[in-house]
């Protein structure tokens, strides 16, 4: 061990715990002492010495005086007007992360102190009417639930016993009762910041104690039956409140819990979850509304359809009574614009209420589409979207397609439908269901690419305005050549022009991208490339290309295949008699390719472009040294060509 190491450590704890109590002069060093806190915590198990690390004796007090000066600072801030720390929630996380694992060194009192800083706080709230010292009051409370947050999801950084998990119990069992009496206040107002501590803590909650493997005889559970009479967490599922102010927050929590087997079979009995199946309305929830709403609030509704098409799939099955019973407020949605469509585009432009009623739509379906992940319920869907509300959507493209508000909604939710996930989209073999949704996906990329060619963005606009449709546009394609759906080779074969429509029109968003561009933006580049691929691995040949884009989009591809065949048949590690001898066609595949290949270049482009005129003379020199029976076998076509 270190010498003097008593003293170090001592010194070491004395120094943080004055650092911390100083939190205004020195804020960004805490960081740092609570990182070296939860190193040495973390270390303890692997500790070999024979000597005591003292971390017992310091880290209780490093903790208390963490908690103890976040206390004392609510007060300095609110009465001078400094800088909360709490708006910084990046840091209060970091922080929080750091102190869970320092906490749960001699975690007992750990939670003594919580407890009794809790119990005064909260019993002081609860008889407070000085609006001074209830906000002093709130600030407080915010800061120990998120610590009891923080405290408790740090269990799963340490080995925990029963009685650690009883004293969580007792943590949980005040911030819930703390719960009841925030929400008799919110027709006051409430407090945002205590709300989103809430949050926090429930997060952490859910982590540790509410799963699919979570041991339901753990003492957290029988603490909570002795005082709230919860026996498990699909009662205390009821308790989880929302609030107006962080939609954001509570949907993804709602989420989360939606997306356990176990854990949605016990939401969809509360009789909240019921309600809101089928009261889903701005009624009652104002975020789905128009009025009032902001973009960021509209973003969360495809959270909200994803956890309730999740909680409805539980007992759906087939019953389609249901699902149109659950879909009624979409439907009278999309009916109350379905008006405007017939009327001049001046009419419906100039309406905002239909455009972000669109919106609302187009995110609300997103997330139930998501959420559809079997056959029997896409096909429910996709019978109801189709085709009247699919050509609501197609309209909005046509009208607002200059409005990224309206077009990335409307464009992520066709990448969405497009894609077969689990199989979903395995229409029988008798139904055309495949080739009508490539219809439709064909017209809305159609619909949005010749008109956003129309208009010029400036740089610094050009993602948001025009790039990210068209990557959008690019997912949508690669979704639906990849998904096996739908029979391309019918379209052409019945004079149906949807595949050809798309595939020009990618080529056209293609060439209008600088090459700059394509590679500046990972999510553009990404989607291209994969469905370059796509289309490299099975349509090539059958895109047709102008004379002054040749090269790039096609001759450089057929060069690189050259290359590759030369440097397989000049590279001497594979005996090219034996695949004839076994039947194997590998060799011949590639040879006919490059006859197929090479006869779809015109004569004057092998001479024009030096690097491919060089990879096809060094191919056939080769091929003219080892395969001279392959050239004297081809067609007199193919040989013409090549004398």
């Amino acid at each position: 061990m270190v010498d003097s190491y008593p003293r170090l450590i001592e010194l070491i704890a004395k120094f943080t715990v004055q650092s911390l109590q100083m939190w205004q002069f020195a804020p960004n060093s805490v960081h740092y002492l609570l990182s070296l806190w939860q190193r040495m915590v973390a270390s303890v198990p692997y500790v070999k010495a024979s000597e005591p690390h003292l971390l017992e004796t310091y880290a209780p007090g490093v903790t208390a005086a963490y908690i103890g000066s976040r206390l004392d600072s609510v007060a300095c801030v609110i009465r001078d007007g400094l800088e909360d720390p709490l708006d910084d929630a990046g840091t209060v996380q970091q922080q929080l992360e750091q102190l869970s694992v320092v906490g749960r060194c001699e975690y007992g009192k750990t939670c003594q102190l919580l407890v009794a800083h809790f119990d005064r706080a909260a019993a002081a709230y609860s008889v407070e009417t000085q609006p001074h010292q209830i906000l002093v009051l709130q600030g407080q409370l915010t800061w120990l639930v998120y610590i009891i947050g923080a405290a408790i999801g740090g269990r799963a950084s340490v080995n925990t016993c029963d009685e650690n998990d009883a004293m969580d119990g007792e943590l949980v069992c005040r911030v819930l009762q703390l719960m009841d009496l925030t929400d008799s206040r919110l027709a006051q107002g409430g407090c945002e910041k205590l709300e989103l501590a809430m949050m926090s803590f429930f997060e952490q909650f859910r982590k540790i104690y509410v799963g699919e493997q979570v041991q339901k005889n753990s003492k957290v559970y029988r603490r909570l039956s002795d005082v709230l009479g919860l026996a498990d967490e699909s009662q205390l599922l009821s308790y989880w409140g929302s609030s107006e102010q962080i939609i954001a927050k509570t949907l993804g929590l709602l989420s989360d819990l939606s997306g356990g087997y176990s854990c949605v079979r016990k939401l969809v009995k509360l009789d909240e979850v019921q309600f809101m199946l089928t009261h889903h309305t701005a009624e009652h929830f104002p975020f789905l509304g128009i009025a009032g709403v902001g973009a960021a609030e509209m973003r969360c509704r495809s959270m909200l359809y994803t956890a309730l098409g999740r909680l409805l799939m539980v007992d759906l099955g087939e019953d389609e009574d249901r699902f149109l019973a659950f879909m009624m407020p979409l439907t009278a949605a999309f009916e109350s614009i379905i008006g405007l469509l017939s009327g001049p585009e001046s009419t419906m432009f100039n309406s905002e209420d239909a455009k972000k009623t669109l919106i609302g739509l187009a995110r609300d379906l997103r997330g139930l589409a998501f959420a559809f992940n079997t056959k029997t319920t896409y096909m429910m869907l996709f019978d109801w979207i189709y085709p009247v509300y699919m050509k609501v959507l197609l309209r909005g493209i046509e009208v607002w397609f200059s409005e990224p508000a309206l077009t990335t909604p409307v464009l992520k939710l066709t990448a969405e439908l497009a894609q077969n996930r689990n199989q979903r989209l395995h229409f029988d073999v008798s139904s055309p269901n495949g080739i009508l949704l490539f219809r439709e996906l064909s017209s809305i990329i159609c619909a949005y690419g010749s008109r956003i060619l129309t208009i010029d963005v400036a740089k610094k606009q050009m993602y948001a305005m025009k790039l990210k449709g068209i990557s959008l546009c690019f997912s949508i394609l690669k979704a639906a050549l990849c998904g096996n759906y739908a029979n391309f080779g019918v379209f052409r074969l019945y004079g149906d022009e949807a595949l050809d429509n798309a595939l020009n029109m990618f080529v056209k968003l293609l060439l209008s991208i600088p090459q700059s561009d394509l590679l500046d933006y990972p999510k553009l580049s990404q989607t291209y490339y994969v469905l370059l691929e796509r289309l490299a691995s099975s349509r090539i040949l059958t895109i047709d290309v102008a004379k002054k884009q040749m090269y790039a989009m096609k001759l450089k591809g057929i060069s690189l295949c050259f290359s590759i065949l030369k440097a397989a048949l000049c590279g001497n590690y594979a005996n090219f008699g034996v695949f004839r001898l076994y039947g194997d066609e590998a060799l011949d595949n590639a040879l006919n390719m490059f006859v197929k290949l090479l006869l779809s270049i015109p004569q004057s482009d092998l001479l024009d472009y030096p690097k491919l005129s060089q990879t096809y003379y060094v191919l056939l020199e080769r091929l003219a040294q080892d395969h001279m029976p392959f050239l004297a076998s081809l067609q007199p076509d193919a040989t013409l060509y090549i004398l």
